[in-house]
């Protein structure tokens, strides 16, 4: 049995990235129920159910709801970054791009996952997951834009690696 928590705990929030932006409802209703108790990774942890809040999934991955889109990746070329054939990626197109940032570029009219690097004259460029292909310059080139910043990537668990 779930026994829900105070609307607004006084306890300090945790995990840090659940409480980002913007305040979670608490609304079973618009919500999913997040547990108070995290899970360890490592060494089991006592059994808690207890409903610290409740998380709304719109309200946490998407920033700007009018700038938002959805979008598949295809291939596993950015596999090291956690991103995977079918995955779900949320890209948000009034994030400002920064250094590090993986973001779905326009190069020659076709899209294309980048991650935004430097080169060794500290100029921005678009970092490709091929040795092969050769890192692009941000500025100066007109068929060459950043469209969005990807803000998540959500990928399927079991039962396998299948797109849904």
């Amino acid at each position: 049995m779930l026994i829900p928590v105070a609307e607004h705990p006084t306890a300090p929030a945790f995990p840090p990235w659940l409480d980002c932006w913007p305040e979670p409802t608490s609304d079973r209703a618009t919500g999913w129920p997040l547990l108070a108790t995290p899970v360890s990774t490592g060494f089991s942890s006592p059994v808690d159910e207890a409903v610290k809040r409740y998380l709304s999934l719109d309200a946490h991955l998407v920033r700007h709801p009018e700038n938002t889109f959805l979008m598949r990746a295809d291939g596993n070329d950015l596999a090291e970054a956690g991103i995977y054939d079918g995955d779900l990626l949320v890209v948000d197109r009034a994030a400002p791009p920064t250094t590090g940032s993986l973001v779905m570029a326009v190069i020659e009219g076709a899209f294309a996952l980048r991650r935004v690097g430097r080169d060794a004259q500290g100029r921005r460029v678009l970092q490709s997951p091929h040795a092969d292909v050769p890192d692009g310059l941000l500025s100066g080139k007109p068929d060459c834009q950043i469209w969005g910043v990807v803000r998540w990537a959500i990928h399927r668990l079991w039962p396998g690696r299948l797109a849904s």
